[in-house]
């Protein structure tokens, strides 16, 4: 999220697109309405339902299930071939002026590079042209044929409205509707944010949907401004927290890409991690690589990590395959897995093709659940009859069920989508022998620990070497793991124009990351935290309402990563020479350094002459329209149909039978054969929530219940009447995988859509139903969900997929 939830009452336009945050996040919502009650704000919602969001927008647009990226590369080509983009901001801050190897193309679908056995490109053709030091080539006119914003024209161009209209269902005057509106903030005074969640991420291209909302973005100069920016709505409150802090395969804290099995030379994983400046003068931020990892190494490892071992990358875990959910559950499925330690997560439920994952559970020796609730995946040994059909007799599986916290029974800290971390306080007691979550972990740990000491095993050196210098060693106190998290100086931090000058005393915390050392002398459990606790105190306590700048930074609320920045690429807001393109809505300006209502994205004594390019982690200094090999897909986003989808033929766009779907998306030998065609199964189906429900956990308190007892689905009337079904019908819904039965609801809320020349409906799913809680008993949506993901993320596919329906 580039910006942060005050903020959206600063847009003159909003796109709500790939969400629903009416819906989904009704607190934040509330700055939408502040921006159309202030500023007039436009609101934009594009959906496949005329949603709560929709039923407050100014233009509402239909569009099919999974065919985001044919409607956001068609507002691109609109306001590339009517000339509404900011010019001087496309040219000074994007690369749209970098010229691309010679080798590069793009056709019918697929780009250079392309292995059909392996499903994977090699992107070496995705890169610059390079002078003789090794900085990217630039044609500044935007002429050349070859530099990315005549590729870029090139790629969109067919993606006119009437495409559009043929693969969206979003009719002709409908989408030139919005894209007039969205046009009009190509005007440097003008901005536009682009909201979306998990309609957007949960595709097999959920990506590139960002991917292509970025380049509208970029191109209309709305990165980096206040109202601007692509904010990402994170609906827990601390999804954005996990992801920080490393619960995603491969990843560690702070977003640090993690070793390959094959990267044991400590220096050249160092290397290939910190890029060299692609253009002249650059700040070039990833260089600082070995300062984070170090750092992260010394919080770890401690004295065990130091520079005659490479601070320990020895104990680093290397990863030889992919361990993202969809294949370690594969994995489970296929006999190889041991043991599943579950925390705070319902797999069953909340993964796609549940008979899958209820058949991969069944094989394991034990499972370990760790939550405040008696979840689906605790009980999925039982039978619960037309529900969950089980023979608990046949599941060999033992289950362990360790109770714990709920957030009101923690102190600690959460981070918002707004990147905001704020400090909570415990306000009650947790009942029966509900412990921690960090007094489970850490018990586990100390008596693996003894246990490995003891007896030895596979790890043992990396387990030993780890610190652990908690005061309460089973149960470490939070604000020491904020501490530790922030990061501390272990010796003095010497400034290195003048070493004789301490910056920051050994055994002091840290004031931020600028003060993170590679040569062992600081410790930080995530590079981007650190300012979160200094020598001052826990600034994520913090609650100063004062905004003076009334843009709604609340600089001295709680404490945003990175280094307490509310707006990210803020330099982008200011012109080529320091000045903002809008003085009302000023974030930084150029004085005698930069400065004014935000924390500069910027070195502050940089001149607005030494044309340092405000997208500081990039090593060019600009942001990508063309992005390298950063995507596995292509560096243009390319329209590709969900992997099954209601149009029996090729994709609208290509002729290529290879090219239909993701080519790049992983699928599992098993999961293929199980996709559904349009024929069997002619209608689209989408996943998605509801205000009264927080996921599948407040279906266990009774006055959610109240408002939403019981499970129903979604369909046009059209439908409706082609199947004869009326409302609060019983009805079947059935994928190539599974079937559930709940009631129906007939609704003008889910348009009937023109598809390649044919009506496609739409069946809408709430997510929220189980075996489980105060709710009536109901089927999990997640039986009918195709397992495949994203091939950048590995999110599934929840949001397109078909089924079939009929009454019972």
């Amino acid at each position: 999220m580039t910006n942060h939830w005050v903020d959206i009452k600063n847009a003159d336009v909003i796109l709500i697109m790939g969400g629903n945050a009416a819906e989904a996040h009704p607190c934040g919502f509330k700055w939408v309405t502040e921006a159309k009650a202030h500023r007039g704000a436009k609101l934009i919602v594009v959906d496949p339902r005329f949603t709560r969001s929709a039923a407050m927008a100014d233009i509402y647009a239909p569009i099919r299930p999974g065919s985001d990226i044919a409607f956001l590369n068609g507002v691109a080509n609109y306001l590339l071939s009517n000339n509404k983009i900011q010019q001087e901001y496309v040219k000074n801050y994007t690369n749209a002026s970098f010229l691309i190897n010679e080798n590069y193309k793009f056709d019918n679908g697929l780009f250079s590079g392309y292995d059909e056995a392996k499903r994977s490109y090699d992107r070496t053709t995705w890169s610059y042209q390079r002078d003789d030091q090794g900085f990217a080539k630039v044609d500044d006119a935007l002429a050349d044929p070859r530099c990315a914003f005549q590729l870029l024209k090139t790629h969109m161009s067919r993606y006119t409205p009437e495409m559009v209209e043929k693969t969206c269902g979003t009719p002709k005057a409908a989408f030139l509707q919005v894209c007039e509106a969205i046009a009009t903030t190509s005007a440097p005074n003008r901005a536009m944010t682009v909201m979306y969640a998990l309609g957007w991420t949960q595709h097999s291209h959920g990506s590139q949907n960002i991917r292509a909302a970025a380049i509208v973005q970029l191109l209309l100069g709305n990165i980096g401004m206040a109202g601007g920016g692509i904010n990402a709505l994170r609906g827990h409150a601390n999804v954005q927290g996990i992801t920080d802090m490393n619960l995603v395969a491969q990843t560690l804290p702070g977003y640090l890409r993690m070793a390959g099995d094959t990267e044991q030379d400590f220096q050249k994983f160092l290397d290939d991690r910190s890029p060299k400046a692609l253009r002249p003068g650059q700040m070039n931020f990833q260089q600082n690589f070995p300062k984070w990892f170090v750092s992260l190494q010394k919080a770890w490892y401690g004295d065990n990590a130091n520079k005659e071992n490479n601070f320990g990358y020895h104990f680093q875990a290397k990863h030889d395959k992919a361990y993202d959910m969809l294949a370690f559950m594969d994995e489970m499925y296929k006999g190889k897995i041991n043991g599943f330690i579950v925390q705070g997560f319902n797999p069953i439920a909340a993964l796609p093709h549940k008979p899958k994952i209820t058949a991969a559970l069944a094989k394991l020796k034990y499972m370990v659940i760790i939550d405040p609730l008696a979840t689906e995946t605790s009980e999925f040994w039982k039978d619960y009859g037309v529900y969950h059909a089980a023979k608990p007799a046949d599941v060999k599986t033992e289950v362990f069920r360790l109770p714990t916290t709920l957030f009101a029974e923690d102190t600690g800290s959460y981070t918002n989508s707004g990147r905001v971390i704020q400090w909570h306080w415990k306000a009650a007691e947790p009942p029966g022998e509900a412990k921690s979550d960090q007094e489970i972990m850490a018990t586990l740990f100390v008596k693996l620990r003894e246990m490995y000491a003891k007896e030895g095993g596979k790890g043992k050196d990396s387990l030993m070497a780890m610190t652990w210098p908690y005061s309460n060693a089973t149960n470490p106190a939070p604000e020491e793991l904020l501490r530790e998290i922030n990061g501390r100086a272990l010796s003095d931090v010497l400034d290195p124009k003048d070493p004789t000058k301490v910056l920051v005393k050994g055994g002091e915390q840290l004031p931020g990351f600028g003060m993170m050392r590679d040569d062992g002398s600081t410790a930080v459990g995530c590079w981007i935290y650190s300012g979160a606790w200094t020598q001052a105190g826990n600034n994520t306590a913090r609650r100063d309402t004062s905004d003076p700048s009334s843009l709604g930074a609340y600089q001295n609320w709680g404490f945003a990563w990175p280094a307490n920045r509310r707006v990210l690429y803020n330099r982008a807001s200011a012109d080529a020479a320091g000045k903002a393109w809008d003085a009302k809505r000023t974030l930084i300006r150029f004085g005698t350094a930069w400065g004014g209502n935000d924390v500069p994205d910027m070195r502050p004594d940089a001149k607005p002459d030494e044309k340092v390019g405000p997208f500081i982690m990039n090593a060019e200094g600009v942001a990508r329209l063309f992005s390298l090999g950063g995507m596995a897909e292509g560096p243009f986003p390319e329209h590709y149909e969900p992997f099954e989808s209601p149009i029996a033929g090729n994709n609208p766009f290509n002729t290529n039978p290879k090219a239909k779907s993701n080519p790049a998306a992983r699928v599992y030998k098993g999961d293929l054969e199980v996709f559904g065609n349009a024929k069997e199964f002619p209608y689209v189906a989408t996943t998605y929530r509801l205000t009264e429900h927080l996921h599948f956990w407040t279906k266990h308190v009774e006055a959610n219940a109240i408002v939403q007892p019981e499970q129903f689905i979604e369909i046009g009337e059209k439908l409706a009447a082609e199947k004869g079904i009326k409302n609060g019908d019983a009805v079947e819904i059935r994928s190539n995988r599974g079937a559930i039965r709940t009631k129906a609801v007939v609704t003008k809320r889910i348009p009937t859509l023109k598809i390649d020349g044919k009506d496609t409906h739409t069946v809408g799913i709430p997510i929220h139903w189980g075996f489980k809680g105060a709710t009536k008993s109901g089927y999990i949506a997640n039986t009918l969900t195709p397992y495949v993901a994203d091939a950048n993320s590995q999110t599934p596919e929840f949001k397109a997929f078909l089924v079939d329906i009929k009454k019972v």
